[in-house]
């Protein structure tokens, strides 16, 4: 985070404020060179001494940031800060789902959202689905990264486990130029440059840019991602303005989760293919800074976004899976002649010698009978154009109360949002390769299924939100050691949806006129009891309003297969998170340690529950769940050794007793449901994580990391009730992520003060694990063919098989590169 240079008087301030558990003078002129501020508010400003702060505040600054050159900055998160775990749904770095204390950050639109992403004081958090998309954040541009913890209302909606806020660096802070290379692992390669300056008339700079390819370590996997980053800005008296400007152009490909069947034989394979996603941003953030005198900073910031964002994956078609796809009819095979075609079976063809059935699919569409249960694939299309802009403002001021050092700040902003969402679905045939190839055949409800209802996957959807809010929050020192924080939060937002396929409000339509307000408060406690030891303890709340995808899909009756279909439904609740926090911290500059207890229960919490195919289901609001656990950490010098070890525990559970679909679990009832009891485990969030990493300075030159991260089993999704058991005949796989851990080794080395080679091995001992899981219908067998099956005499299909899908991890992976500044 830049600092504005203080006023004398606001340099007394923090000092004071920093040193509040001495009393001498000369020690308080000691730590002042120690002093860690933090950032109170989504805006860069003043901000607070972290040892006064109510909570366990994690940072990473430059050199942390830098210290694993290469990877994602979901992949740096996950290794370097404690609680936080990724569940890699897609396969792709760029598109790992983040998770802290059991809430999530995600790019996958659909999946519920608890993490708020600020960029230099604008929420990066998007208005279709709150997701937050990796990739669009430029790495290199980031100079610190603070993690907040608890429902903290100062950062505005979906801080519900905690916020992430992000300073990019400025010309001011960082002059000079760089460029860095590497080369990796399955074809990845990256090349960065960067260069930022300062004159004497107060103009200031900073421009970065990125270009990366990576092939993927699974089958048909390449990214292609293009970022630049820039800021241009003037200071001059008691003014600071910078214009920042972000382009990204990234192509990437996650090919999701896998039947733990074919993992077996083949780690890097797919179950189909291609999921492609391309995004396209532009962001704009005009911010400033005066100091209306020596105790009073004016702060705030215009901003513009724009991101335009298309899938194009191929699916497995679960309506065919009930069907005997494989003898061509007499009907068919003459359609199939009268159009030219020759080669397919004649009478006699059997599940042995047709293995993929491509020869139904067609004929079925030259027919015009049935490609929506004949054909096996699907080409699921989206395209998602967002447009997002705003402003917010603060003012914050130093003094005191009744003789007790003070710093309150209020402030209030405004973001407002258009979006366009469009959907359709093409059936085409599975090829030999998971590939599908798709047909003349739509599912625009010109085809019907096995109930005569006509199946229409698309989806053309408008929205527009406005949120208001005002914000204010104030510490205020009791005595010298003991710092009270009270916060609050005030918003109200609009969400407006229009349908342009069913329009007026007719059955299924997707128009929707929802509005939600509600007021969040804060209050916290820090109590230096001493020089090295400081206990703290706070309550705050935070909320979330359902997005347009939740409230587009929310019906049990008409579930999604997110993001490919939406229908009418009924109204969600917002999510409200209370959260209760306590814990001691303390240490020197040797060594520091931190030990801490958290809370947070949500009421009507929005949770996507599966339906019965693999990746459908629909969004639906519990009574209650609670998160709560303990972390312990700490880091200590030796030396040339620094070492370092996190540990956090958490208890997901859900607290209300619910009913929700699991035909894919082998717990279910009659009608294909189970139930939920108060105190069962939420699926893809382990007991226990444990990371240890150690540095060694060698020589001045030369330095070696070692890290390892542990993570306990988990449910998967489907198994909510944890009683899924496999019987090898309809249900396959335990239903669970298995725990593992996985080791990470890296090594700089420096021979001149401008020249920096690095090397880095990710997954040290090729372990295999995986990182999240599902239950669902499964459409391959053992050996990958498709399965068939034929209707029995009584025309009820019993060998419908159901599977645990995971999400593989990825292999051992080298990376090799070098940076040069000057």
């Amino acid at each position: 985070m830049k600092r504005q240079t203080p006023s004398p008087r606001r340099l007394a301030l923090l000092t004071a404020l920093a040193c509040s558990a001495l009393s001498a003078q000369a020690e308080q002129a000691l730590i002042l060179s120690t002093v860690d501020v933090v950032g109170t508010t989504p805006l860069p400003g003043i901000g607070l001494p972290r040892d006064v702060l109510p909570a366990p505040v994690q940072r990473l600054d430059e050199s942390a940031l830098a210290a694993r050159p290469g990877g994602s900055l979901a992949d740096l998160m996950g290794q370097q800060l404690n609680g936080v775990f990724l569940n890699d749904v897609q396969g792709n770095a760029w598109q790992a789902d983040v998770n802290f204390r059991g809430f999530t950050a995600s790019p996958l639109l659909g999946t519920p959202q608890g993490l708020s992403v600020y960029l230099d004081g604008v929420r990066l958090n998007q208005p279709f689905g709150d997701v937050v998309s990796w990739d669009l954040i430029p790495r290199s541009a980031i100079a610190s990264l603070d993690l907040m913890p608890g429902s903290n209302p100062v950062f505005g909606l979906n801080t519900l486990g905690g916020a992430l806020s992000l300073q990019t660096k400025s010309g001011l802070t960082h002059a000079g130029s760089a460029v860095e290379a590497g080369l990796g692992s399955h074809g990845r390669q990256s090349l960065s440059l960067e260069h930022g300056g300062r004159n004497e008339q107060g103009l200031h700079w900073f421009v970065t840019g990125n270009a990366t390819h990576d092939a993927g370590w699974r089958e048909s996997s390449p990214s292609h991602l293009g970022q630049v980053f820039g800021k241009l800005g003037w200071q001059g008296g008691a003014t600071d303005l910078a214009l920042s400007v972000a382009v990204a152009r990234n192509t990437m490909t996650g090919n999701g989760l896998q039947d733990v069947r074919q993992l077996a034989s083949n780690w890097q394979g797919v179950y189909s293919k291609p999921d492609e996603t391309r995004n396209r941003s532009i962001f704009l953030n005009l911010e400033g800074k005066h100091s209306l005198n020596a105790d009073t900073l004016l702060s705030g910031n215009v901003y513009y976004r724009r991101i335009r964002t298309s899938t194009y994956n191929g699916d497995i078609n679960e309506d065919s899976l009930d069907q005997s796809v494989y003898q061509p009819s007499l009907a068919e095979r003459n359609a199939l002649a009268a159009a030219g075609y020759s080669g397919f079976p004649a009478a006699g063809a059997n599940a042995g010698n047709t293995p993929f059935p491509y020869w139904r699919c067609i004929a079925n569409v030259l027919l015009a009978d049935e490609p929506a249960e004949k054909c096996n694939g699907l080409i699921n299309r989206t395209e998602t154009v967002q447009s997002n802009y705003g402003w917010t403002g603060q003012l914050t001021r130093l003094g005191e109360i009744a003789g007790h050092r003070n710093q309150w700040t209020l402030g209030a902003g405004y973001d407002a949002s258009r979006m366009h969402f469009k959907q359709s679905a093409q059936f085409g045939y599975l090829n030999p390769d998971r590939s599908i190839t798709p047909v003349n055949a739509f599912a625009d409800g010109t085809y019907t299924d096995d109930n005569g209802d006509p199946i229409d996957s698309r989806v053309d959807l408008q929205g527009r939100t406005r949120t208001w809010s005002v914000f204010a929050t104030d510490t205020l020192s009791l005595y010298d050691r003991l710092h009270l924080t009270l916060s609050g939060r005030y918003n109200t937002t609009t969400v407006v949806n229009r349908d342009q396929l069913v329009p007026g409000g007719q059955k299924g339509s997707l128009d929707g006129d929802h509005h939600f307000s509600r007021f969040n408060p804060a209050v916290g406690l820090a109590y230096a009891a001493l020089p090295t030891l400081t206990l703290y303890a706070g309550y705050n709340e935070g909320s979330r309003t359902p997005t347009a995808v939740e409230l587009g899909c929310a019906d049990p009756a008409n579930p999604c297969k997110l993001p490919n279909a939406m229908a009418g439904d009924p109204p969600l609740k917002q999510v409200v998170t209370r959260t209760w926090e306590t814990g001691l911290r303390g240490g020197n500059s040797q060594f520091r340690w931190h030990a801490g207890l958290f809370r947070a229960e949500n009421t009507d919490d929005i949770l996507f529950v599966a339906g019965q195919a693999n990746g459908f289901g629909y969004f639906r609001n519990f009574g209650k769940t609670r998160r709560q656990g303990a972390e312990l950490g700490s880091s200590a010098r030796l030396g040339r050794v620094q070492l370092s070890a996190d540990y956090a525990f958490l208890d997901a559970t859900f607290q209300s007793a619910e009913t929700v679909n699991g035909a894919a679990n082998s717990s279910q009832d009659a009608n294909g449901n189970i139930a939920i009891r108060p105190g069962d485990r939420m699926p893809l969030m382990p007991r226990h994580q444990l990371k240890l990493r150690a540095e060694w300075q060698v020589t001045g030159q030369l330095a070696l990391n070692l890290g390892m991260q542990a993570f306990s089993d988990s449910l998967a999704r489907g198994n909510e009730n944890g009683q899924h058991q496999p019987d090898g005949v309809r249900y396959l796989g335990s239903g669970r992520v298995p725990g593992h851990a996985v080791f990470d080794l890296g090594a700089k080395y420096r021979p001149t003060q401008a020249l920096t080679v690095f090397g880095s091995i990710n997954n040290l001992f090729d372990r295999r694990y995986a990182s999240a899981a599902q239950l669902g219908a499964t459409a391959l067998t053992a050996n990958g063919n498709f399965i068939a099956r034929p209707f029995s005499a009584s025309g009820d299909n019993t060998t419908l098989l159901h599977s645990t899908f995971l999400a593989p991890g990825a292999p051992r992976t080298f990376w090799l590169g070098m940076r040069y500044a000057f």
